[in-house]
């Protein structure tokens, strides 16, 4: 179910904001409003987000994403639309109402950490349940928890400045731990880090969503970034939201030529999984061929496959089994009973494969961009 919405959010910058919606509504371009000294931030901004789920939002600098996620938690007003979350209008409350509901309910890790020097570590990770008036000792032992999550057992009692950039961040993601907050928002929280330093937090955030599955909403300019974090991810142009997908969605079949510039450069092996290109079995399960002989089961193609892989197999560690063997590999579902096979055409096929974009929303496909689009190219 869905955990959090935005319904046609907007906002603008400048004299008579709720007019410049108006005209936006009717077709006025962001341009236009800006040669009359108004800005619209974000344009039109809907979508929803599951319970658990990581939902990134990615673009450019200057393209909305920021302000986006402030209209989340009540830190920006919007001018138009509302948020819900757990269906509780936030753009209803009063200022005391969100104070609370920010403080108890929603998190954020910053950028920049955003740590006090003149606090420990621990003091750090336990602020957010200061400023909720939870007693001393049991918000010590809740940051000393969440410090342990975050991989900083044994630092409690260092300073801030003693940690490298990379610690000071796990310090900022155990603040946000410590609340136990339904939500959590990042704001470009790795941006800061060295590229090694960076892919380690990634792997920390993916290790703690799979233990404690959080509701996440994650800005990022970065797509490497998104396609490795996100359940879903929104990109961002000039305020509005130009697709809203899974990764393999959009770097299978980008909505416009802005997100194929995005994508032309993606290592699709690390990205696109063994079910999103993996075939039904050629055979059912106890039928007769034509020919009267006994078709094979399930169980003999899962005795025949030089691998087993699941559904969530990235085809990049496919390679290995067909360097050794023609036959196709199979794939299983959570469950452990096959639900398809990659050849080893259809890997090359598909790393083969150039990316096709959609046709605009009120168009419906036709002739070849129709059949591209029901083969998934």
């Amino acid at each position: 179910m869905s955990r959090l919405q935005a319904e046609h959010l907007y906002k603008v910058f400048g004299r008579r904001p709720e007019a410049a919606v108006k005209r936006l509504e009717g077709g006025t371009s962001r341009e236009e409003l800006r040669s009359d000294g108004t800005t619209a931030a974000v344009i039109d901004a809907s979508f929803s987000v599951e319970a658990g789920h990581i939902f990134v939002v990615m673009g450019l600098s200057g393209s909305g994403k920021s302000t986006l996620l402030r209209m989340l938690n009540g830190l920006s007003e919007p001018t138009s639309g509302r948020v819900l979350f757990d269906g509780q209008d936030l753009t209803e409350l009063t200022p005391r109402e969100l104070r609370k509901v920010r403080s108890q309910k929603i998190s954020m890790v910053f950028q920049h950490f955003a740590l006090f020097p003149h606090r420990s570590v621990m003091e750090n990770a336990a602020y957010g349940l200061e400023v909720q008036g939870v007693p001393r000792e049991e918000r010590d032992r809740r940051a000393i928890e969440a410090l342990e999550l975050a991989g900083l057992k044994g630092w409690e009692k260092s300073w801030p400045d003693e940690l490298s950039g990379g610690m000071q961040q796990r310090v900022g993601l155990a603040r946000a731990l410590a609340t136990d907050a339904d939500l959590l928002l990042m704001d470009e929280s790795f941006s800061a880090l060295d590229p090694l330093i960076r892919r380690d937090m990634q792997d920390q955030l993916l290790e703690l969503q799979a233990r404690l599955k959080k509701t996440i909403i994650f800005i990022t300019h970065d797509l490497n970034e998104a396609m490795r974090l996100g359940d879903r991810i929104a990109v961002m142009r000039d305020g509005r939201i130009v697709q809203n997908g899974t990764a393999e969605d959009i770097l299978v079949r980008p909505a416009n030529d802005y997100v194929a510039s995005f994508i032309q450069d993606v290592d699709r092996s690390r990205v696109l999984t063994a079910g999103s290109i993996m075939a039904e079995p050629s055979t059912a399960k106890g039928a007769r061929a034509g020919n009267g002989s006994t078709v094979r089961t399930d169980q003999d193609v899962l005795d025949a496959a030089p691998a087993t892989v699941t559904t969530e197999t990235p085809i990049a560690e496919l390679f290995t089994p067909f360097s050794s063997s023609d036959d196709a590999v199979a794939v299983t579902g959570a469950d452990g009973a096959l639900a398809g096979v990659v050849t080893r055409e259809r890997l090359l096929s598909v790393l083969g494969e150039q990316p096709h974009t959609a046709p605009p929303a009120d168009e419906p496909p036709t002739g070849e961009a129709k059949a591209k689009v029901i083969a998934g190219a």
